[in-house]
């Protein structure tokens, strides 16, 4: 894209000090946006504003005014025209999506009768006071439509890894407060790209939730190599039982917090550093050797954390079956730990959804412009790398997974 400048003058700065803070900032958010559209523009057309270039395909025809309702106002943004080819862009697309869902869940709120003084002013800013519950129902619909078509997609790229993870989130249900399961799996193909391949809202993490989720992965054609997650028992029930073939990698992040909870508080900062060391190890060997060490230095003022060490390490550490530079991305859960923070944020504003539908509703609709910008985001490795990686691990991989089906099963 053309380099997006955003300029603001000494009398336009002074002014937002005496605004509301979503007043000046709905102000700067109108100035960003027509910025962005404009270096859109350039990009299409090829040229800059009365630039004589050889790159040139099209040329200027003024603009349009759209509005844009975000939950800090209504937007007016300056849509440029072309000429001969319409002027393409994805804000409002992206944005629009993304913000109607969170209003629509608002609205929902208010209909019902169970929204804040906060919901209930936003919506009014924005919407007026005169909707009915027909039309939020078919701004559910549309909106409903769009998240099928998102999750019914065709998964046509191999998912050698894949990782899983659940947020909770307060739900009405039956005249009670609930709190629901929202379980989300990224992908990354064999050319290192992440994508959000899968989500929905259940009841709870317990094993017939995990193998339902987990189960419409497999039909939909997903059958990875490796799966990343972290240790909760009905998601490894249900991993064991939908896919006994594919070895599981237990997050070393969430390993290593469970090891310091039962570690003491003065003790922490040094073993956190020993973990560390261990799970950066080279080899295997190496990093056996660094855990015994461990183990022996700790036993006897951390014996509960060392026994959880000693017992978890296997499965902590099948990630060092690839080559060293692709472990990083795929020892922990950390991707998508990223995007749960991001439904958390935008679920901040709701607190308690109006019903089920609303939560993945909302939640969908922000995976769905996340999966956006990760397809713009660099890969993680190469295609050739992965491809050699497997192939060489294959034969260990599906040892280790038959040997965590046993461990398994004797717990």
């Amino acid at each position: 894209m053309s380099q997006v400048n955003i300029t603001v003058d000494y009398e336009e700065v002074v002014a937002l000090f005496s605004k509301e803070r979503n007043e000046a900032f709905a102000y700067l958010m109108e100035k960003i946006l027509n910025a962005f559209l404009l270096a859109e523009s350039e990009d299409q057309i090829g040229a800059s504003k009365h630039e004589r270039s050889e790159d040139r395909n099209d040329y200027r025809n003024g603009t349009r005014d759209r509005p844009l309702v975000t939950r800090i106002g209504k937007l007016t943004l300056k849509v440029p025209r072309h000429r001969n080819v319409p002027f393409v862009t994805m804000i409002f697309d992206q944005y629009q999506r993304n913000e109607a869902a969170l209003l629509t869940t608002m609205m929902d709120m208010v209909v019902q009768g169970v929204s804040t003084r906060k919901v209930t002013n936003v919506v009014e800013e924005l919407c007026g006071t005169s909707f009915s519950k027909s039309t939020v129902s078919e701004l559910c619909r549309r909106l409903d439509e769009s998240i099928k078509q998102f999750k019914n997609r065709p998964l046509k790229d191999p998912y050698p890894f894949v990782i899983t993870d659940a947020k909770y989130f307060k739900v009405r249900e039956n005249h009670s407060i609930v709190s629901k399961a929202f379980m989300v799996a990224m992908g990354i193909t064999e050319d290192g790209r992440r994508e959000i391949i899968d989500f929905g809202t259940y009841d709870n993490e317990s094993e017939r939730t995990w193998k339902e989720f987990l189960t419409s992965l497999k039909k939909r054609g997903v059958n990875p190599d490796m799966i990343a997650s972290d240790a909760h028992q009905g998601l490894l029930a249900g991993l064991k039982e939908v896919y006994p073939e594919v070895p599981w990698q237990r997050c070393q992040y969430h390993f290593q917090e469970n090891i310091l909870k039962e570690t003491p508080k003065k003790e922490q900062k040094g073993l956190k550093t020993e973990l560390r060391e261990m799970f950066n190890a080279k080899t295997m060997k190496e990093a056996r050797e660094r855990r015994n060490e461990i183990i022996q230095d700790y036993k006897d003022v951390a014996p509960k954390a060392m026994e959880i060490l000693d017992e978890g390490f296997e499965e902590a550490m099948t990630v060092m079956l690839l080559p060293e530079s692709m472990r990083i991305p795929l020892r922990t859960t950390n991707y998508l730990e990223r995007e749960n923070g991001e439904l958390g944020r935008r679920s901040d504003v709701i607190r308690i959804f109006p019903n089920a539908a609303s939560l993945t509703r909302l939640m969908g609709a922000v995976l769905i412009d996340r999966n956006d910008i990760m397809s713009t985001r660099n890969a993680l490795f190469t295609k050739e790398k992965c491809i050699n990686a497997i192939e060489e691990a294959k034969p260990k991989l599906i040892k280790i997974a038959q040997e965590q089906v046993k461990l398994l099963k004797a717990a």
